[in-house]
């Protein structure tokens, strides 16, 4: 019986590997799908050279045939040609080859079932027509199906390839920016063709339908407009506007807007209950409670990341939250999400212990920078190397400055309005800065164990104000820093010096102040036989220091003696470096995408108000 099972197994086996449909193999999907990526890479340079070239070429054929005789040649001949997909001479076309290009290289299933529906009944389209005499005699005809069969077959072959699901989107939205943007920029196409049509006896719905199709193309696709001749620079102007128009379409559907709440009120009650728990072992936690963030969180419930999604890139902040024996899970949860979206993971201010278990899970580590830590007990203003911090202090208290210290849930209503009134006045700019270490808000309820510094002139006006957050029972975190500009220089080290001096009293036993970028380089570049490499590199960042509070922030921290605690950039791979270094400039303020008209905004900030999301801006 043995040798007889052994003989029967291949036997049953063989037929059903004979019977399996043959499938491609994993490198041709993969060379597949990354040729769809580089036709439409193709189509979008050849669709810019198209139009970019039109005027040349037209004003060498208007001095050789007369530009009449060569309008009503194309107009003769315009039908007997088409050209492959999406190759249409015109900027909208380039523009959405582009969009393409950039979802499919991110392989998501929707750009493929779009193109497929786009480039599969086209091609059926060409096959029908190749059957006609007038369409089979043009070779280009052929070339035309050829490439546009190969463009289907494909997507067809690397179908397996595109399985990233699709981003949140605004569909309401981009349908209202296409209705508008195509109102406005008709009109104004249609405008430019009344006022330049050469020719006689246009009526409007004729140059409607001409600036529509110039819309699309600059090519002959309109000359069969035979009451219409506007000069060709106003044909590459409606174009540019319509493209202008879709790539509004375009931003207004899948924009990423700073503010929109993102963490529902049942993620925000637990992630408060594990920082009641574990708030203690990341001075960067609190932050995880930013509303414009979502919670990944591990299969036991214990532990959490916090992100946003920017430019299709996962960006978390700090360590995760909860039990360090969770953060695996929560890790992996966060991974398989960015996986399936095809989002670019990264970390923003990781701590050392979070950054090697990242490691674990396949990122890659890049030294940021330093956060200062002061712990009260240490700190003092006695000796010489606190020379300049005590007379600095004296100074400003001499001129009859005072800091109170309250938490905010000591703080009236009243008082508190008009302390959010004065932040938002002294704000540095229209945009409020900051992601993985600030809040993005000032005077919630829920935030009541905040620490508020204000300081008062000697008149009892207020002149500055800080805001911390708690870093579990007995620290806390910098996160708002508002001065009035006219005041005293030194505000700031006077109040900091103020909450140290004092923090016992509030039960403060360790403060983390400001983070300083790249602060090992100023360090150690300034030592004594530091090498060419790492002295150039902290020469370009003191020139770029002129611009950006780069040096002064280590500068201004180091005052404070405090202990050096590394933070880390995570990420997958080096090529995404650039790609995280614009995600993260646009998250942290420092780069504004251009904004929505006035209504669309104040909806927007209604409806953040009603969730509770901010109280005022600040």
């Amino acid at each position: 019986m043995p040798t007889q099972q052994s003989v029967l197994i291949p036997t049953q086996r063989g037929p059903r590997r004979d019977l399996a449909l043959p499938s491609p193999g994993p490198r041709l999907r993969e060379r597949a799908a990354a040729a769809t990526v580089w036709y439409l890479r193709l189509i979008a340079v050849l669709n810019v050279v198209a139009v970019m070239s039109l005027p040349f070429r037209q004003e060498v054929n208007e001095h050789n045939t007369g530009r009449i005789t060569l309008h009503r040649e194309h107009a003769h001949h315009s039908g007997e040609f088409f050209t492959p997909y999406l190759a249409t001479a015109g900027l909208v076309s380039a523009a959405l080859a582009i969009f393409f290009v950039l979802v499919m290289r991110r392989r998501k299933r929707a750009a493929w079932v779009a193109n497929l529906l786009l480039a599969g009944p086209l091609f059926t389209l060409y096959v029908l027509a190749l059957t006609q005499d007038e369409y089979r005699e043009h070779v280009f005809n052929w070339v035309s199906a050829g490439l546009t069969g190969l463009f289907v077959a494909a997507l067809l072959i690397g179908r397996r390839e595109f399985n990233a699901v699709g981003d949140p989107s605004n569909p309401k939205l981009a349908l209202a920016a296409g209705a508008g943007g195509l109102l406005v920029t008709g009109g104004l196409g249609t405008l430019l063709v009344h006022a330049t049509n050469k020719l006689p006896g246009a009526g409007l719905p004729d140059e409607i339908v001409y600036t529509l199709l110039r819309g699309i193309s600059v090519g002959p696709l309109a000359d069969r407009i035979d009451a219409v001749h506007a000069p060709r620079w106003v044909d590459i102007t409606i174009n540019i506007l319509l493209a202008a128009a879709f790539c509004l379409v375009l931003y207004a559907c899948f924009r990423s807007p700073r503010g929109r709440r993102l963490l529902g009120d049942e993620d925000e009650e637990r992630l408060r209950c594990l920082l009641a728990k574990h708030g203690a072992r990341d001075s960067l936690g609190y932050f995880a409670l930013r509303r414009d963030k979502a919670a990944m969180w591990s299969p036991s419930g214990k532990a959490a990341i916090t992100h946003r999604v920017v430019g299709a890139v996962s960006l978390a902040s700090g360590d995760p939250i909860g039990d360090p024996e969770a953060w695996p899970g929560a890790i992996d949860a966060w991974l398989a999400e960015a996986r399936r979206h095809a989002w670019t993971p990264a970390v923003m201010g990781a701590s050392e212990e979070a950054g090697t278990i990242y490691a674990r899970h396949g990122l890659n580590a890049l030294e940021l920078g330093d956060e200062a830590l002061v712990e009260v007990c240490d700190f003092s203003l006695e000796g010489r190397a606190m020379r300049v911090v005590r007379q600095a202090h004296n100074r400003v208290r001499r001129a009859g400055y005072t800091v109170t210290v309250r938490r905010h849930e000591d703080i009236p209503d009243d008082e508190m309005a008009t302390l959010i009134e004065r932040a938002d006045a002294w704000r540095d700019g229209a945009t409020e800065r900051g992601f993985s270490m600030a809040l993005g808000r000032l005077g919630d309820p829920g935030d009541g164990r905040c620490v508020m510094l204000e300081c008062r002139d000697a008149e009892d006006m207020p002149r500055a104000l800080l805001s911390f957050v708690p870093w579990g029972e007995n620290g806390l975190s910098l996160d708002l820093m508002r001065r009035d500009r006219a005041c005293e220089n030194g505000l700031m080290e006077f109040m900091v010096v103020e909450l140290l001096l004092h923090a016992k009293e509030i039960g403060v036993e360790r403060v983390s102040l400001n983070f300083a970028m790249f602060r090992s380089v100023f360090e150690r570049g300034a030592r004594l036989g530091a090498g060419p490499v790492l002295r150039l590199w902290r020469s370009i960042l003191t020139f770029f220091s002129r611009w950006w509070q780069i040096e002064s922030l280590y500068r201004a921290n180091a005052k404070y003696r405090p202990v050096w605690e590394p933070r880390f950039l995570l990420f997958a791979k080096s090529s995404d470096i650039p790609r995280i270094g614009l995600a993260s400039a646009r998250a942290e303020g420092f780069l504004t995408a251009p904004a929505l008209p006035s209504f669309k905004r104040r909806k927007e900030q209604s409806e953040a108000a009603a969730d509770g999301a901010v109280k005022s801006p600040c």
